[in-house]
């Protein structure tokens, strides 16, 4: 059985750092239901000027596995049903901006009115306490307010924006995470509650090795490297035939690595040279090191250079670009890679989700069109006879399932 089985998410996130959460709960199994403006959706439906706009890319990696009910909150009608489904489910998640959920009048007094041990989630920026809170975020606003760019870039060059959206997926992650904790204790006092993320804070988390190891208890700020990410040899190493990610990141940190790095590459004789028989020889001389090892890198692709490294022992892996990683054979046959029919996109490879349990099995599914499952959802739920949607849809109080049919 899916892990998740009988969990009811009501899901109101939008572009990634709710939507994360929810998708994540939704692939251990979950039945998570997103409620959208009937106007245009989620914005995040629209991401990366696509051509569609309700169904983009960027949408659909975050959306998996859900279903789309699309309901105008701001009529009266419409935030009725709103408040009819809420005792339905044990879960509610919203990132609004900050003040939204207010306005709307569906903030956690108003749902625990109607379902008192509800689960409620809130993701926001900077939190809602704090001379931040009234702020607008988004991922690389955080990760910014968070440190992150502070030690990302080269030692001469100025901050850099990271690459991985962890501002937002990661926050996501650990909103989901708390959401489990709070219905295991729910399990057992019967009670709901409040979960507050804040964005900020979720990414000092993954922060964290590089404050504390670098940063003194907070008396100096911790230095950028670049790709030099420990004592020589750690660093990228060019490889055939030298396109913008043709590389290999290296990283032995210890002396078994340094010996088999050596070996496997067939340079036993940097084992007994002087400069490179220490750390501190190593670290002194490592410009000398680096086109050593290079030298052996530049004769083969990043892919045969991992594996003769990485097969003597030694932490080393070809730097992916994100077209490989949808064609990856290692990720293909772990089953992480799947292939779904999407609607507008065709048959597509889809990159899956990290977390496996052994006695769980939730397969993907498509991301859903935008209030696709509305009359499904309000019919059975709610028991809405197709006479009350049509007049509902006429009132503008939900949105038309069947646009897309």
């Amino acid at each position: 059985m899916p892990a998740l089985d009988g969990v009811r998410v009501l899901d109101m996130t939008q572009y990634e750092a709710g939507t994360s959460c929810t998708q994540a709960l939704a692939w251990l199994g979950a039945d998570v239901v997103k409620v959208e403006p009937p106007q245009y959706g989620d914005p995040g439906r629209g991401v990366g000027r696509s051509e569609n706009k309700d169904y983009s890319a960027y949408f659909c990696a975050w959306n998996a596995n859900k279903r789309s009910v699309a309901l105008d909150l701001r009529s009266e009608s419409g935030r009725g049903l709103f408040m009819r489904l809420v005792p339905r489910f044990d879960i509610f998640v919203e990132n609004y901006g900050p003040g939204v959920v207010e306005r709307l009048n569906i903030g956690y007094d108003a749902l625990r009115a109607e379902k008192p041990d509800i689960i409620y989630a809130r993701i926001k920026g900077f939190g809602v306490t704090g001379p931040y809170s009234g702020y607008r975020c988004m991922d690389m606003i955080a990760q910014a307010a968070a440190g992150a760019f502070s030690i990302t870039g080269e030692a001469d060059g100025p901050p850099m924006m990271p690459g991985p959206t962890t501002g937002d997926s990661g926050t996501g992650v650990q909103a989901a995470m708390a959401i489990l904790a709070a219905y295991v204790q729910k399990l057992r006092t019967g009670q709901g509650q409040q979960i507050e993320v804040s964005m900020q804070e979720a990414m000092i988390y993954f922060v964290r090795t590089r404050a504390f190891i670098g940063s003194g208890w907070g008396t100096r700020a911790a230095a950028r490297s670049g790709n030099a990410g420990g004592l020589p040899p750690v660093n990228i190493y060019p490889c055939k035939p030298f396109g913008p990610n043709d590389y290999i990141y290296l990283m032995p940190v210890n002396q078994g690595h340094w010996d088999a790095l050596c070996a496997s590459i067939d340079r036993a004789d940097l084992l007994i040279d002087e400069r490179f028989a220490t750390n501190k020889g190593r670290r002194q001389n490592g410009a000398a090191l680096y086109e050593e090892i290079a030298a052996f890198t530049r004769a083969r692709t990043k892919r045969e250079a991992m594996e003769t490294i990485a097969s003597a022992g030694v932490p080393c892996a070809a730097c992916l670009d994100t077209q490989e990683l949808h064609h990856d054979r290692h990720l293909t046959e772990r089953g992480f890679v799947q292939e779904l029919d999407l609607p507008v996109h065709g048959n597509v490879p889809m990159l899956g989700f990290g977390p496996r349990l052994s006695e769980s099995h939730v397969p993907m599914t498509a991301p859903p069109r935008l209030g696709e499952h509305t009359d499904d959802v309000l019919h059975a739920e709610l028991g809405l006879a197709e006479a009350e949607l049509a007049e509902l849809r006429e009132a503008g109080a939900i949105g038309d399932a069947g646009r897309f049919a």
